[in-house]
């Protein structure tokens, strides 16, 4: 049996007929850039996270990007993220010519450590960069009050937590503007790129849209320096075919891994653990083990395939060298760089596919 950390194909097979469907209606239209299939995806997935307004862009690393512009944050400017997490979350903050601060994480969630922050904060600090991690999000009341008490603005990283909830809040809608990718490996994914921006602010609404279209209002005219960052018809026309199914979505993966949790309790596998205010949507179910390369070399002569998020933590990246951080500097971001892995997680893994995983950790496990 031959299992995947991820995979689409069954999902496709499933809902073919539905996909290419969307698909013609667009190239019937007439209409392939901007279009009616893009305006309705921003407008639903906007009301499902609970905001006023979407802003449907190429991907999830220009949703940074313009999201951190559109606040004006730029040269001179720091930002406090982490340093475990995918490198567009680092690449559009130095993009826009901003200086990336990192805070230390919580060894439990793997998620920022907003008890942390206040230290980091100097008055070149202009904005909180959560990213809400795996499928959940970070403790998102004491950061917005450590940012309105030092009036900061507030940028959440919402990649991996489609339909992820605070406090029965979605994840994307308790901030001054966020953003979230359709990369094909996400909750909620494309078959290609693809990213969106959230915001209440008709101000920034207006501005996200000039800056992902050259900063122009009318064809041909740049009111100011902009980018060509827009979502795909054809893309908008497939997630419009999935938004329906995200909560279904969430809930087979959460069941999975409530298998998981069940299977792999008497193990010495530390599990993830949700967060006691939080619905985790389980993007990736991480665990951590110290001979974790060990076993994810054994499981692949099983044909078992796991994956590491993330394996090198960003601030000792040789591209982000000059920011001058060493080993030691972040502990807890690096003890877990060490030691987690992602066990296979997507909507049609089988419950026999599951307890096979499970079966084989344990046969591994008991032989290391």
């Amino acid at each position: 049996m031959k299992i995947q950390v991820w995979s689409y194909l069954d999902e496709y097979i499933q809902h073919k007929e539905e996909i290419i469907k969307a698909v013609e209606e667009v190239f019937e239209s007439g209409q392939l850039i901007l279009g009616e299939k893009v305006k309705h995806f921003e407008n639903s997935y906007a009301s499902y996270c609970g905001t006023k307004y979407g802003i449907g862009v190429d991907n999830g690393t220009n949703a940074l990007v313009l999201a951190l512009r559109s606040l004006g944050i730029g040269p001179g400017d720091e930002v406090l993220t982490v340093a475990n997490t995918a490198i567009p979350t680092v690449s559009a903050i130095v993009t826009v010519g901003a200086t990336p601060v990192f805070v230390d994480i919580e060894p439990n969630s793997y998620l920022m450590n907003v008890d942390l922050l206040e230290k980091y904060i100097t008055p070149k600090t202009k904005c909180i960069l959560p990213v809400h991690l795996y499928g959940q999000c970070v403790d998102m009341d004491t950061l917005i009050e450590i940012a309105n008490k030092n009036h900061l603005y507030i940028v959440e990283d919402c990649a991996q937590a489609h339909g992820s909830e605070y406090k029965n809040r979605k994840a994307g809608s308790m901030s001054d503007v966020s953003a979230t990718s359709f990369y094909p490996t996400k909750v909620l994914g494309a078959y290609g790129d693809g990213g969106l921006i959230l915001t209440n602010s008709t101000e920034l609404d207006h501005e996200l849209r000039r800056l992902r279209f050259y900063g122009a209002e009318k064809t041909y005219y740049a009111m100011e320096h902009g980018y060509n960052s827009r979502l795909d018809e054809v893309q908008a026309a497939i997630l419009l075919t999935k938004l329906p199914q995200l909560e279904d979505y969430i809930n087979r993966r959460r069941a999975i891994a409530d298998l998981y949790n069940e299977l792999l309790e008497e193990t010495d596998l530390i599990l993830p653990k949700e967060l006691k205010y939080n619905r985790h949507s389980y993007y990736l179910y991480v665990v951590r083990h110290h001979k974790r390369d060990i076993i994810i070399s054994k499981l692949k002569e099983k044909d078992i395939f796991l994956n590491i998020s993330y394996p090198w933590p960003i601030h000792l990246m040789t591209g982000y060298s000059y920011l001058g951080y060493k080993e030691g500097d972040l502990i807890e971001t690096e003890a877990a760089a060490k030691e987690i892995f992602s066990l296979p997680m997507y909507p049609t893994l089988t419950d026999a596919e599951v307890g096979y995983v499970c079966e084989q950790i344990k046969v591994v496990l008991n032989n290391i």
